[in-house]
């Protein structure tokens, strides 16, 4: 795209609108950048696809998360799977790829899209300050935004739909559950600081919060894995004025909090409730067993899916909502205890 820009004699995006028959170019530059990359050889994607008839029926998923995170990480396999169903009804491949961090996942982008790789991707773990959906849209690779793109991006995304959960409503329940029960200091265990639904769902809780009058509630970040949830959960247990609740945005968090709990000589959920944002077999199968939120993971992937789908047969971007996540109350949460107040002379 540079060397058609400079041997033409515009700009990058220029080159970009001219090659993907987008509006905003003239024609008479349109035949020129045209002209220039037939010389250097260099096909659009979306050219070879129309000489070929056809695309590459595949469709890419890149994960820029630690590998250790993601080996115990239920959601991904789950939402893997929903994915996988209908793709497999579409006969479409999927091509996975795991990289360091998001600039990686941009030149991966890049890549594909330049080799004719992919027809669309599904993107993962929205950023508070995310790169991909402008390059996306440059490129114009068709893409599904799996979770919502930070409240500042509105768009307009001509080739981005987005499936979208509702971290702050989600939050509310949890919250008002645990207020309900009796809970005035609660501290939320969170995931990584960058993904805009952590983002999201710290400011609801200080919302939640702030509404209800509670100073003694907070969130504090981590990487995702059971190592960093029992440190951090070892940390304000052993406080003054150590919390009553705790609520993990995962499922292992969860678990290695529980007994970390348990190691302390704390019972849960009599001294100390616990929530898992994420329901799985481990919240089953840990003792107490975990009260957790409930999100379909399959089916978000199914959804997600389907509007790529969508996106690859002619259709308009469009922002989906996925139903709120229930909250599947096991043996972890009980009524706090009446004048809990100095807990850390354990």
């Amino acid at each position: 795209m540079k060397d058609i820009a400079q041997r033409a004699g515009v700009s990058e995006s220029a080159v970009s609108f001219a090659l993907n028959g987008r509006p905003g170019v003239s024609e008479v530059t349109r035949d020129r950048v045209r002209r220039v990359a037939e010389q250097l050889g260099w096909r659009p994607s979306t050219a070879a696809r129309a000489l070929s008839g056809e695309g590459s029926a595949t469709v890419g998923l890149v994960l820029a998360r630690p590998a250790a995170a993601l080996g115990v990480d239920s959601f991904f396999l789950q939402l893997i799977s929903g994915i996988q169903e209908i793709l497999s009804e579409r006969q479409l491949g999927l091509l996975l790829q795991v990289v360091e961090d998001v600039d990686a996942e941009c030149a991966v982008y890049r890549r594909w899209w330049a080799e004719h790789r992919v027809d669309g991707v599904l993107v993962v773990d929205p950023r508070t300050e995310d790169p991909r959906p402008g390059l996306l849209d440059e490129l114009g690779l068709p893409g599904v935004v799996i979770g919502a793109l930070p409240d500042g991006d509105t768009g307009p995304h001509s080739v981005l739909s987005q499936v979208r959960a509702d971290d702050a409503g989600a939050m509310a329940s949890i919250v008002g559950r645990l207020y309900e029960l009796g809970h005035r200091r609660i501290v939320h265990i969170a995931g990584l600081p960058s993904l805009a639904h952590t983002e999201r769902r710290i400011r609801s809780l200080r919302f939640e919060a702030d509404r209800r009058g509670l100073a003694e509630v907070r969130s504090l970040t981590t990487d995702y894995s059971d190592t960093e949830g029992a440190e951090v959960t070892r940390r304000v247990l052993e406080e003054a004025g150590a919390p009553t609740a705790l609520v993990y945005d995962n499922d292992v968090m969860a678990a290695a909090g529980a007994a970390v709990a348990a190691g302390l000589g704390l019972s849960v959920p009599r001294e100390v409730s616990v929530v898992s944002w994420e329901d799985s077999a481990l919240c089953r199968l840990v003792r107490p067993r975990l009260t957790a939120l409930s999100r379909d993971a399959v089916g978000f992937g199914r959804i997600a899916a389907g509007e790529l789908a969508a996106l690859l047969d002619g259709g308009g971007a469009r922002t989906v909502h996925v139903p709120l996540p229930t909250l599947i109350e096991r043996e972890s949460t009980a009524p706090a205890l009446a004048g809990n107040h100095s807990r850390h002379d354990h």
